[in-house]
């Protein structure tokens, strides 16, 4: 079965592909997903089509990020991954990342927090080794036990993975 890929901005997705998402995502996630959606500010969606239907998902946002003492960075921060569970093994949850990590070229890096690294790293993503912290009223705060993978665009410069890497703090998810 083909997959027909779309990359639409959160702004002009219609009420139904928002559903759709939202239906998507809380089944893959275990949770009510529309209020995070709805969190994530400039978003832009990779929508997986099968036979019209929503098979899998990603998303990402631009989100300030810090590697050492180094400049902030704009990143392309994942979120949403998810394929429909009858439709996994198929390739298209791949896919989805690889079309998305060829939008996000314009990036200084892409990033993401996951509980699977690997599925990942055969997709050229590496996991930072360094520590992670949040920066929430102006204090650091590590965040230890947390698995963020970074993915090198053409504009990420040299990176030393063992550096911190530092996040603004947000609501609902850390990470």
């Amino acid at each position: 079965m083909a997959l027909h890929l779309v990359t639409v901005p959160g702004a002009d997705l219609t009420p139904e592909q928002v559903g759709d998402v939202v239906e998507l995502c809380s089944s893959a996630f275990g949770i009510a997903y529309g209020p995070l959606l709805e969190s994530f500010v400039g978003r832009v969606h990779v929508l997986g089509y099968a036979d019209r239907r929503l098979v899998a998902h990603a998303l990402w946002l631009p989100r300030p990020l810090q590697a050492g003492e180094g400049p902030w960075l704009t990143a392309a921060y994942v979120e949403a991954v998810a394929t429909h569970p009858d439709y996994r093994g198929r390739g298209y949850g791949t896919a989805v990342m690889r079309r998305l990590q060829q939008e996000i070229a314009g990036y200084d890096l892409g990033a993401l927090s996951t509980g699977v690294p690997g599925w990942y790293e055969r997709l050229g993503w590496m996991r930072w080794v360094g520590p992670l912290l949040i920066l929430k009223d102006g204090e650091l705060q590590p965040t230890p036990g947390e698995c963020v993978m970074v993915y090198c665009t053409p504009r990420t410069g040299e990176l030393d993975l063992s550096a911190s890497l530092t996040a603004r703090w947000r609501p609902f998810e850390v990470w």
